[in-house]
């Protein structure tokens, strides 16, 4: 009797498929789950880099406009402009929870032909990064700054002119994490745009100096929250 079990036991293949699964199984989810984790992180590394462009695009528009005097900027549409990033994209990755979005003002130093410096900067984001590219006032004293961006590939500014320069660094936020992600690091993108139109260059302006607008400056580290804007919803 046990020899007939046995033997039949030997020649019986219906379970060969399942136990074939069941050893590869561990693999495919793996791979799987490593596929999900790149596919994730390109697709939020392009929307970093959208939403540098369209920063520094919008930097390099906004402005009152006026047939009389130069297109004056204020620090409210700087906030402006920072929130309009967070509902073009920002707000779907936590952009301000997680990143840092440093823009700068790159222009040449007036009374010079071509000397570059940074005016000024603002900034959002509660990531602590600092500037890779310069800090306000660089350039200022000294021709020491050749312009903004990569080494040999840096962007300059023409006379009477400015350069938006947009830097964003934002720490990837994993869907599943390790071991399935191959790089949990920062993602950084950087773009640059020519004003638009004439530009008041002397600063920023306040529009009501008894009731001013919050500054965006470069040593606070916050979300919206600290310009009066709501950090969730439309």
């Amino acid at each position: 009797m046990m020899a007939r079990l046995a033997a039949r036991l030997l020649r019986s293949t219906s379970g060969v498929a399942m136990t074939e699964f069941a050893l590869t199984f561990p693999f495919i989810l793996g791979v799987g789950l490593m596929g999900m984790e790149v596919a994730n992180r390109v697709l939020v590394q392009m929307q970093v880099s959208q939403l540098a462009n369209l920063i520094a695009d919008n930097a390099s528009r906004i402005g009152e406009e006026s047939m009389l005097e130069d297109r004056k900027i204020y620090e409210g549409d700087i906030n402006d402009l920072f929130y309009g990033a967070h509902l073009q994209g920002g707000e779907s990755i936590d952009l301000y929870e997680h990143g840092r979005v440093i823009l700068s003002s790159l222009e040449v130093v007036p009374g010079t032909d071509d000397q570059q410096y940074i005016h000024w900067q603002r900034c959002i984001g509660k990531k602590h990064h600092s500037a890779s590219y310069g800090e306000a006032g660089d350039g200022r004293t000294s021709n020491t700054l050749a312009g903004m961006g990569p080494a040999g590939e840096e962007v300059i500014a023409f006379d009477d002119e400015a350069v938006m320069f947009v830097e964003v660094s934002y720490d990837y936020q994993s869907i599943i994490g390790e071991p399935f992600t191959f790089d949990d690091g920062a993602i950084t993108a950087i773009a640059s745009y020519t004003v638009r139109a004439d530009r008041d260059l002397t600063g920023i302006h306040q529009r009501d100096a008894s009731d001013p607008d919050p500054v965006a400056n470069c040593d606070s580290f916050t979300d919206l929250s600290a310009y009066g804007f709501p950090t969730s919803g439309r």
